[in-house]
């Protein structure tokens, strides 16, 4: 079974565990799963109601995109595991001879490389959901408007959490260009979609308090 197949208390279980997977990364993308999945429950509960009429057709596509993007979270969950376990083992490779250290350093570049790329796919599609959470919340039924502000918070907890798991592989790299490019494309994804999920989460603060 994998690891998205778990039931809620077994990931919970073995994310609690010494295990080397699940782990942040794909912790990170359940919680951006389950925040797509509140804006979609917006915007489930505005279609087919007369006084939202004039939105329906762009609710039914942002649900479609949710929908999608859900699902590329949850298979998320098990890329972030499949990349991290060769990186763990690499950690655990001989390095006695010049020979064995050059080949543990080679083989762990790859292995930071790789597990660094699906957490920062993470972040990317958390901001796509902050940027639906967004949607519904402008355009979904207001009586469900906390429920796009709940879904907008995990987004961003999961973006911010996902780029911890890349920069503690950056951090390890050798390749210092690459790392610092990739830090520089987390950083800006950070710089704007932080802000913009704070925005959102004010405002509908705001409707309330």
């Amino acid at each position: 079974m994998s690891i998205s197949q778990k039931t809620i208390p077994d990931f919970i279980s073995v994310l609690a565990s010494k295990e080397a997977v699940p782990g942040g990364g794909g912790a990170s993308a359940l919680v951006g799963a389950v925040g797509a999945a509140l804006g979609n429950m917006v915007g489930s509960l505005t279609t087919g109601k007369k006084k939202y009429a004039s939105v329906e057709a762009e609710i039914i596509e942002l649900k479609k995109k949710s929908t999608a993007l859900q699902d590329e979270l949850i298979a998320l969950i098990d890329k972030d595991a499949e990349d991290f376990e060769p990186l763990s083992k690499a950690y655990g490779l001989p390095c006695e001879t010049e020979e064995q250290k050059a080949e543990k350093a080679k083989i762990m570049e790859k292995c930071l490389k790789d597990a660094c790329a699906t957490p920062f796919k993470i972040m990317e599609k958390c901001a796509e959901g902050i940027k639906l959470c967004e949607q519904f919340a402008l355009k979904g039924s207001r009586l469900a408007l906390s429920d796009a502000g709940v879904g907008v918070a995990f987004c961003k907890a999961a973006l911010l959490g996902a780029s911890l798991n890349v920069f503690i592989n950056t951090k390890a790299m050798k390749d210092r260009v690459y790392a610092e490019k990739i830090n520089k494309e987390a950083g800006a994804l950070i710089a704007e979609y932080e802000a913009l999920a704070d925005k959102v989460f004010s405002s509908v603060k705001a409707s309330f308090v």
